[in-house]
């Protein structure tokens, strides 16, 4: 499949053009617990409300206004992922790292870690004290986020990062965040949430 996105590659940002960081969307997984709970098929195209999940964690990302791209290309784990993906948005000002079975991820949410992000090395969103996703990373730890590598995400590199510089801990009111889907009981639980807004 195709790598789509709407980060504009190659295009010369201004000296006094505002960058934004860019939201990376990772649908490079597996989804084995899916599948082993049952599921059929990639959890990122099962059904939630008529839609695939990965399409409602995409319009969320659209709806945002942020520069995005989709990671979609097989990968070994979220670590390839991730760095794939960096190294695709080498030039951002930063990156929210979102992983596409998020589904009801607010886009205020994200618009609030990018603009932590513009004061802040690494950002973390919480819903009632619980971490969530996108997690936004700084352009000064680009290097670090290429070197990643297999199954784990970027938490190395976020407390690497909390060694030297603040890392910001930013409350939402959005349990779109922490709700991600990796089960069936995942999926009908989201949808329950989401029939209920």
């Amino acid at each position: 499949m195709a790598t789509l996105n709407r980060y504009p590659a190659g295009q010369d940002h201004g000296a006094g053009e505002m960058r934004q960081p860019v939201v990376l969307v990772l649908a490079s997984g597996r989804g084995e617990r899916f599948i082993a709970s049952g599921g059929t098929g990639s959890k990122l195209h099962a059904l939630l409300a008529g839609k695939p999940v990965l399409e409602r964690t995409l319009d969320a990302v659209r709806a945002s206004g942020l520069p995005w791209h989709l990671e979609d290309q097989g990968h070994e784990g979220m670590g390839d992922s991730i760095a794939a993906a960096v190294r695709a948005t080498q030039d951002a000002a930063g990156w929210l790292i979102l992983p596409g079975d998020l589904p009801l991820v607010r886009p205020d949410s994200l618009k609030a870690v990018a603009a932590a992000l513009s004061q802040h090395t690494v950002v973390f969103p919480l819903y009632q004290g619980r971490r969530g996703h996108p997690v936004g990373f700084a352009a000064s730890c680009r290097d670090a986020l290429l070197r990643l590598k297999g199954p784990q995400g970027a938490a190395l590199v976020a407390r690497a990062q909390a060694v030297v510089n603040p890392v910001a801990q930013l409350e939402l009111d959005d349990p779109g965040i922490v709700t991600d889907v990796d089960t069936t009981r995942d999926l009908a639980e989201a949808e329950r949430l989401l029939l209920r807004v």
